[in-house]
């Protein structure tokens, strides 16, 4: 009896400290992120890899300003750790539902919990005066700042602070991440902006002003737009008016990003005899952009085979 009962005690012993082991060996509960759009969701992954789990909001083919506050939605805001988005009032229609519906307070406004990516960049296309009238226009400028990849990387360095600040036990892991990923994306981004050289002052017309980012960068010239305001489809009228200015001021290339509705601007290509590109805008919009490198490849190929052999 006193052998078997020795047997039984250290047998018992051995599965506690099997038990103690694979309770060490577990990882740490992961960051909840809620990203409001692809590029901060494939942002995060960059930076957190295996210390995070990223809900995306929206898909490339989805306009952003336009989204429902599903319940779906509301649970994920519910549950998460950071909520990463652009700000500058892009999810103005749906955000702030969210945020009320969800009442999470670890993601309100002004708490570490929240990220707004349009903080950390400078703005274009403030506007000098606000009025409902001029279509959707946005108080703090442009909200489209991920068409530059030099806006990604001043995002990613405040991302991987706040990633280090909300999980410290990890924060060694975010700063490994964000300097090899800032490796990587200075040397793309190098790579990008040289081979785009043949596009410094390319006239372009645009679908919907959604690329001041990539214009400033890039130097492209826009010299008409779709939109008669921001957020207004064209009519046939103005696509007629539109026409006409680009006989008077050619382009070389009309954009539109993945999610736009396409009939107006292949009606104005085929008028115009000039080439829609439909960027993918974000990750997810193309078969190439499937992270942030294959975002900007892709973007680079298409605006470099458009605008064709340099004159």
């Amino acid at each position: 009896m006193h052998h078997r009962s020795l047997r039984a005690l250290q047998s018992a012993g051995a599965t506690a400290g099997l038990a103690l082991a694979a309770t060490l060996a577990t990882p740490a509960h992961a960051l909840q992120v809620f990203a409001c759009e692809p590029e901060w969701a494939a942002l995060t992954r960059e930076l957190a890899g295996d210390k995070a789990t990223v809900y995306t909001a929206t898909t490339a083919l989805q306009d952003p300003h336009q989204i429902q506050a599903r319940p779906s939605l509301i649970a994920a805001v519910r549950k998460a750790d950071l909520l990463v988005c652009t700000g500058a009032e892009l999810e103005a229609g749906w955000l702030p539902v969210l945020l009320r519906q969800a009442a999470n307070p670890a993601v309100d406004d002004g708490k570490p919990g929240q990220l707004m990516a349009a903080d950390f960049v400078r703005k274009l296309d403030v506007p000098t005066r606000l009025d409902r009238a001029d279509g959707d226009v946005h108080a703090a400028g442009n909200p489209h700042i991920q068409t530059d990849p030099r806006n990604i990387g001043l995002v990613a360095q405040a991302l991987g602070q706040r990633l280090a600040q909300l999980d410290p036990a990890n924060a060694a892991h975010y700063r490994n991440r964000l300097t090899d990923f800032q490796t990587r994306w200075q040397a793309a981004t190098q790579r990008w902006t040289q081979a785009a050289a043949p596009l410094k002052g390319v006239p372009i017309a645009v679908q919907h002003r959604g690329f001041p980012y990539l214009e400033a960068w890039l130097g492209l010239q826009q010299v008409a737009a779709l939109e008669p305001k921001p957020g207004v489809e064209p009519s046939s009228a103005h696509l007629a008016d539109v026409l006409r200015q680009l006989q008077q001021q050619p382009a070389r290339m009309i954009l539109r990003a993945a999610y736009n509705e396409g009939r107006g601007a292949q009606w104005l290509s085929e008028r115009a005899r000039i080439p829609v590109v439909t960027l993918p805008y974000t990750v997810g919009g193309s078969e190439r952009a499937k992270d942030l490198f294959g975002l900007f490849d892709d973007t680079m190929d298409q605006l470099l085979k458009a605008a064709g052999p340099t004159k």
